[in-house]
């Protein structure tokens, strides 16, 4: 589990295709502490929980190592991640941890598209688009992850939505590169999915 606070930025170092193109082997670089890596470590990349599978350091920056399976490669935007790409990292909550954003599986649902992007005096509002089964778990003034970061959901209007975001998230995560067109990964609120299925249920 994780919160949706970002706590590094990744820079991904190699990406090797295998199992004809069906799983790709990503070496990531970090400023974390590689001897709290352990191998079977999960780690959320822009929102997508990783398992380490080798560590190690180089350079004076940790590396770890994660696959990335057909599943992941088909539902997120890990299918466009190359060598270079920045990624939001996030390391698995643990017990007595401060849950500073909302409870996150790392568990991406799919892809939103950003429709529009406003830049404000030290800020940015994003308008976002996804899927019709993704938009009826999302609401106003509700949580959602994007591309691993927990937000609050400003306004919502049919299959779109908008976020805003704050100075202090702009200089610590990717988002500050995102612009019009980009895809990145959606995690809807757990509580949303589970009242919806409750109200099917009745």
């Amino acid at each position: 589990m994780f919160t949706g606070i970002v706590t590094d930025i990744g820079e991904i170092t190699s990406l090797k295709q295998v199992a004809q193109g069906q799983l790709h082997r990503m070496r990531i670089a970090c400023d974390y502490d590689q001897t709290t890596i352990a191998d079977g470590a999960s780690i959320a990349c822009n929102g997508v929980c990783l398992t380490v599978v080798a560590s190690g350091t180089a350079d004076g920056k940790t590396w770890f190592d994660v696959d990335a399976a057909a599943e992941t490669l088909g539902m997120t935007t890990a299918k466009h991640w190359g060598q270079g790409g920045r990624l939001n990292l996030e390391r698995a909550l643990k017990i007595g941890d401060e849950l500073g954003g909302h409870i996150v599986a790392g568990h991406a649902d799919g892809i939103a598209t950003i429709v529009k992007r406003d830049d404000l005096p030290d800020m940015a509002r994003f308008e976002l688009r996804t899927t019709r089964e993704l938009a009826r778990f999302i609401a106003a003034k509700g949580s959602v992850t994007l591309d691993g970061v927990s937000l609050t959901v400003n306004t919502v209007d049919d299959v779109s939505f908008s976020v805003l975001i704050i100075p202090h998230t702009l200089s610590v995560t990717t988002l500050g590169g995102w612009k019009a067109g980009s895809e990145v990964n959606i995690e809807v609120d757990l509580m949303a999915r589970y009242a919806a299925r409750l109200s099917e249920m009745k």
